[in-house]
């Protein structure tokens, strides 16, 4: 998949206030400071379409790109930030949960992990309650950079042997990096063949 335009549609506080649209949607999603602001601008060529920040919890609206005016990007704000106040928290579950359960052109989410880490009990949780809900969804391993190549594949499978404690398959997973781009084509490739799949159903 080659990208020539991705323009911002806008910000919105909730899934009732998105736009209705026949394109397939791809939402990103991730623990707060996952780099998923970083990966969104590699994959696009756009080097600052979302906002990055060292601050985390930056993201606290649900962002919609359209891409190409062939499928839409959507920036979702992180989870399991735990400075935010019990009320602030709620209230991004509830925008988060509310917009993947009840955005009918969603095709699938991206759920991105930090390569670098055990996997943290927020992403074990997150990911259980996309399967519990029939979400579809893919796993992105950010910052593959930041770890030497010969332990990349230890890493990645370290999380993985932590996951099929609990799932019997896990789904489609690629290994990513803003700096080098890592990934990138794999990714976009996935997005194009998901979104193939979809037109000749």
């Amino acid at each position: 998949m080659t990208i020539q335009d991705v323009s911002f549609i806008a910000s919105f506080p909730n899934v009732q206030s998105c736009p209705k649209s026949d394109l397939p949607e791809f939402a990103f999603i991730g623990r707060s400071n996952v780099g998923k602001s970083s990966l969104i601008n590699m994959l696009t060529n756009k080097k600052s379409l979302a906002k990055v920040s060292g601050t985390p919890g930056k993201t606290q609206l649900i962002n919609i790109f359209n891409v190409d005016h062939l499928w839409m990007l959507t920036d979702l704000p992180g989870y399991g930030y735990a400075r935010l106040s019990k009320e602030k928290k709620q209230a991004f579950d509830k925008m988060i949960s509310d917009y993947l359960l009840k955005r009918d052109n969603l095709l699938s989410a991206f759920i991105l992990i930090d390569i670098r880490h055990e996997l943290q009990k927020a992403d074990a949780q997150f990911i259980d309650w996309l399967g519990n809900n029939h979400i579809p969804f893919a796993i992105i391993f950010t910052k593959s950079d930041k770890v030497p190549k010969t332990k990349r594949v230890q890493h990645v499978n370290a999380i993985k042997k932590q996951l099929l404690q609990t799932w019997e398959a896990l789904p489609a997973a690629f290994v990513s990096s803003a700096e080098t781009r890592e990934g990138r084509d794999e990714i976009l490739n996935y997005i194009d063949s998901c979104i193939h799949l979809k037109t000749i159903r």
